[in-house]
């Protein structure tokens, strides 16, 4: 449910972004309409951005119903004013509303202007999206997280890129336990209920969490299309078939990885956030993972390979095992005879 379902702007949503170049608008929201990007409403600036904000965006959200809301800001570069971006997603919202908004979001930062957004803010209270809301955001990201032992190593790795070989994946690191975004989590969540039957995971690089890729109901032959060719990613796939007369559901963990396209460092934080992240959504979510495959591209991505990890077949006739024979040109076998007592 990614903007590959085919949300896009609509012919007046990309006239209006034209218009928000000349700088008289202040605000505007987004909504999802008839599965397109729609304007909903527009106000322009009468103060600086400060004196606006409260009374332009608060007006503008509705309960239980997720948008977007762009906010111009007073400050410009090279591309014009830049903007902040508002994901309202409050909690009340339905799941497919917030999955839908969620996974459409990197189609309008596209359409938009990705250059023009210069701050993103997620609400789901109307006290995270106010003026001090916004600034507590702006301070928070200021201060540096606590790092783990685990995450201070990797985090020096990452600032003296020494000596690091190119199978750096294969380094015994211990696990890192990225946040995982609340719309991952809820993705999830949708596996347990059967909303969905597939969801995309991927790690922010810079951001360092794990965010929502997409989710949706793939069918298994269009399960290869899913698996990206020049990044990784984590997959979860709910495998509906039948073994033995027995029908039977398998949630199936999939890590992605196209060989050396990535950069070490996508390589390296890949394979040391599996571990964590599986003991996630195991534990703390509920989601019980009988299988765990790692691929290097979606062709190997089959209804039979995943039949046969789940269910491998087992020889029953073993082959004898054959005596070698010796080495060439050995000679006549030696006998030798014991002496008898006289």
């Amino acid at each position: 449910m990614s903007h590959q379902t085919g949300i896009r702007a609509n012919d007046a949503l990309k006239k209006f972004f034209g218009k928000c170049k000349g700088g008289n608008i202040r605000v505007f929201k987004v909504s999802i309409e008839n599965e397109q990007l729609s304007l909903a409403k527009f106000k322009e600036a009468v103060g600086t951005w400060q004196e606006d904000f409260d009374n332009c965006i608060l007006p503008l959200v509705e309960d239980e119903q997720p948008s977007y809301i762009l906010y111009r800001l007073d400050s410009k570069n090279t591309s014009g004013y830049e903007w902040l971006l508002i994901s309202w997603s409050p909690d009340n919202s339905p799941i497919r509303q917030k999955m839908l908004y969620a996974s459409t979001k990197a189609t309008l930062k596209q359409e938009f202007g990705s250059g023009q957004i210069k701050e993103e803010l997620h609400g789901t209270t109307l006290e995270d999206i106010t003026l001090n809301g916004f600034m507590r955001h702006k301070q928070a990201a200021k201060e540096p997280a606590p790092l783990t032992t685990a995450e201070e190593e990797l985090a020096e790795l990452k600032r003296t890129e020494v000596g690091v070989s190119v199978d750096a994946r294969h380094q015994t690191l211990s696990g890192v336990a990225f946040p995982i975004t609340k719309e991952a989590r809820q993705a999830i969540c949708g596996m347990l209920d059967d909303t969905y039957n597939y969801v995309q995971l991927r790690i922010d690089l810079d951001e360092e969490k794990i965010h929502l890729a997409s989710a949706g109901n793939v069918p298994v032959a269009k399960l290869s299309q899913k698996v990206p060719t020049d990044s990784a990613r984590y997959h979860l796939y709910n495998f509906k078939h039948t073994h033995e007369g027995d029908y039977m559901e398998t949630i199936v963990f999939i890590y992605s990885m196209p060989g050396y396209s990535c950069s070490i460092k996508e390589r390296m934080l890949y394979s040391s956030c599996k571990g964590p992240l599986l003991e996630t959504i195991e534990t703390e979510i509920g989601l019980s993972v009988t299988k765990k495959m790692e691929i290097d591209g979606g062709d190997e991505l089959t209804e039979a390979a995943l039949y046969d990890a789940i269910h491998p077949k087992t020889n029953l006739h073993q082959p004898k095992f054959a005596k070698p024979k010796g080495p060439p040109n050995r000679g006549a076998k030696r006998l030798t005879r014991t002496q008898q007592a006289e």
